[in-house]
């Protein structure tokens, strides 16, 4: 009864945290203005507007630029969010009642952002298709299982595949509601927001701990947030990268077959896949 209590208290704390979070001034990424002003340098524009009004899939944008657009993203969210982190560590120990959960706040609404431009750049749709402050439980469940992957979950690996999945079956321009909040990928959801809560309360108390002593505190907290926020992104960033719901038209993923490049094949070595992209190799239609 107990841990049952203690597991409905964490989902909700993580719950509030992200509905909090979302409400805050500037978190929720328009994506049509984000795909033109991160694609516009590196696409015609016949592709940047069918990428706006389908997906850069179907606009056929090769998945290194979308790497390239992804990593800069990345590079921008953490230096905004490692600065913002700093500058809530400068006033010390008799600030943290009001510090902490600010920065703590920050931190998650600049999760949510990357999160957006990533799943954008990969062909998601709008996860945020209304202008309601509220998160609808089909949003709420999709960024759950974001945040999962980018803590290093393996259950929310397979449940963001899943969804994937039935988004490029079904060339859906909306979430599937039904398998987010009903579904089989509910009860996924369900524990990964449990294991969030328990995963922000220990960054909580670490925040509290690296903010005690003023200006150096400063200097932790920044490089804390640094340490941790990018290669979260890089690890949500990678598993969108590599679904098959991100592959530019005219492909087809075939999962577990060895890429060769045509150096090696002309040498008849093949190229060891590393985990992610390279175990993926495209069938021409």
């Amino acid at each position: 009864m107990v841990t049952g209590e203690m597991s409905e208290n964490a989902e909700s704390r993580f719950s509030a945290l992200l509905a909090g979070a979302a409400r805050l001034p500037g978190v929720r990424v328009d994506r049509e203005a984000y795909l033109r002003a991160a694609l516009a340098r590196h696409c015609s524009e016949d592709q940047l507007r069918r990428a706006m009004e389908e997906t850069p899939a179907a606009a056929g944008i090769p998945l290194d630029v979308l790497d390239r657009v992804a990593d800069a993203s990345i590079r921008y969210e953490t230096a905004k969010v490692s600065a913002l982190s700093a500058a809530a560590g400068l006033p010390g120990v008799l600030a943290l009642p009001a510090t902490v959960p600010a920065d703590l706040a920050q931190y998650v609404g600049h999760m949510l952002r990357i999160s957006q431009k990533l799943a954008y750049l990969y062909s998601w749709p709008d996860l945020f298709s209304t202008d309601n402050d509220d998160l609808d439980d089909a949003t709420k469940g999709v960024l759950t299982l974001f945040f999962g992957v980018m803590f290093g979950t393996q259950s929310a690996n397979a449940a963001v595949g899943k969804v994937a999945g039935m988004i490029s079956e079904q060339v859906a321009k909306k979430l599937p509601q039904q398998a987010l909040t009903k579904g089989v990928v509910y009860p996924v959801v369900k524990k990964v927001a449990q294991y969030l809560g328990v995963e922000m309360t220990k960054q909580t108390f670490a925040k509290s701990v690296s903010k005690a002593i003023p200006l150096v505190g400063a200097a932790v907290s920044g490089g804390l947030t640094f340490a941790t926020f990018r290669p979260m992104s890089k690890r949500l960033k990678a598993h969108l990268s590599g679904l098959e719901l991100a592959e530019p038209a005219g492909g087809q993923v075939i999962t577990g077959e060895v890429i060769q490049d045509e150096d090696r094949q002309a040498a008849g070595e093949a190229k060891i896949p590393k985990p992610g992209r390279d175990w993926r190799v495209l069938k021409r239609r």
